[in-house]
């Protein structure tokens, strides 16, 4: 098979809310961007799917916010803390421009931003695999080759190559991006879909060791999750036959009153889980390269930050990139201060 070669500013690998932000923002700011994704969207990814507001200011500084929530993401603006038999409710405040929060869908969230980065003129690709960047003699990043979906082997020349691939990044391993800080994985999370409920609001539940959570998304239905320590997970596991048993044991210890209002609920999808979830950070720039997203840093999902704080992240590095290509400053140097 032949091997075909193009040139771009940009060669951003992944296409889900860190890459395809990265690149929409570098594409509005006029360079040529490539963005190679692995997957066909629209596809799922496995994601409790919740914005702070910092996620939705984001999404209403680029001019996001109306498409999403047009949608049918609704807009959740009470929030109810359950802890020790007593609930409180908070309505969320009208800061920075936003008075609610979002918790789309990945399916629905991951290709309108890669369609804006699309709009914007990035060349969006799917089904494409990247097997691994190019360097040259003095180590620099130069491209990526990479496979179509039909097998077919290319390569791409770029001045910076973008890892926005996730936790396993190929990017990372491959410019040898070493780890600066690791913690314990020591937390759990399983999840799964409801529907046949009102939803009011998002929920927090919170017990000894167990955090509970309900977020309302599309076509009425609710994100209901459970983070807990390895052990307790593991326990819960082994004492069923099942997952969907197992989601349905931890619900029963970590937020009883949640459990028996599911009785009256369809459960709409199998139940999703990760046991001992990382908790690290990477370097995330080097000669030529950088890294976004979980591809850059992972936390336990407990902390429910992640994609608002990929969207950060993502304009961070775009404004550092947009600034060294420009020449207002030595593109590594920009890198750095990333």
């Amino acid at each position: 098979m032949g091997t075909n070669r193009s040139h771009h500013d940009v060669a951003v690998v992944g296409a889900r809310v860190a890459g395809a932000s990265t690149a929409m923002l570098l594409a509005r700011a006029g360079h040529d961007v490539v963005v190679l994704e692995r997957a066909q969207f629209p596809s799922d990814t496995m994601s409790t799917h919740g914005l702070s507001r910092s996620g939705v200011v984001q999404l209403a500084r680029w001019g996001l916010l109306d498409d999403v929530l047009a949608t049918g993401a609704p807009a959740i603006r009470k929030v109810t803390f359950h802890v020790g038999g007593e609930s409180t409710e908070r309505r969320v405040k009208d800061r920075a421009g936003v008075d609610h929060l979002l918790a789309p869908r990945r399916h629905v969230l991951d290709p309108l931003i890669a369609g804006a980065a699309a709009d914007a003129g990035a060349d969006v690709r799917y089904g494409v695999t990247v097997t691994g960047v190019r360097q040259d003699d003095d180590g620099r990043v130069t491209g990526v080759c990479a496979r179509d979906v039909a097998g077919d082997r290319f390569e791409l020349d770029a001045r910076v190559v973008v890892g926005a691939d996730g936790l396993r990044s190929r990017v990372a391993r491959s410019v040898g991006a070493p780890l600066v800080d690791v913690r314990p994985a020591s937390g759990a999370a399983h999840y799964a879909y409801y529907a046949g409920l009102p939803w009011d609001g998002i929920e927090f539940f919170v017990t000894d060791g167990m955090f509970v959570g309900v977020f309302p998304t599309h076509g009425g239905e609710a994100c209901v999750w459970v983070c807990s320590p390895v052990d307790t997970a593991l326990a819960a596991r082994r004492g069923t036959d099942s997952l969907d048993a197992a989601l349905d044991a931890l619900l029963a210890r970590g937020a009883p009153a949640l459990a028996e209002r599911l009785q009256g609920a369809t459960r709409t999808s199998p139940v999703q889980g990760i046991v001992g979830m990382a908790n690290q950070v990477r370097r995330a720039h080097g000669p030529g390269w950088a890294l976004v997203g979980d591809a850059a840093y992972h936390r336990d999902a407990i902390t429910g930050h992640g994609m608002s704080d990929a969207f950060r992240d993502a304009e961070l590095l775009a404004v550092a990139i947009d600034t060294g290509l420009r020449g207002d400053a030595d593109l590594d140097a920009a890198l750095g201060g990333y």
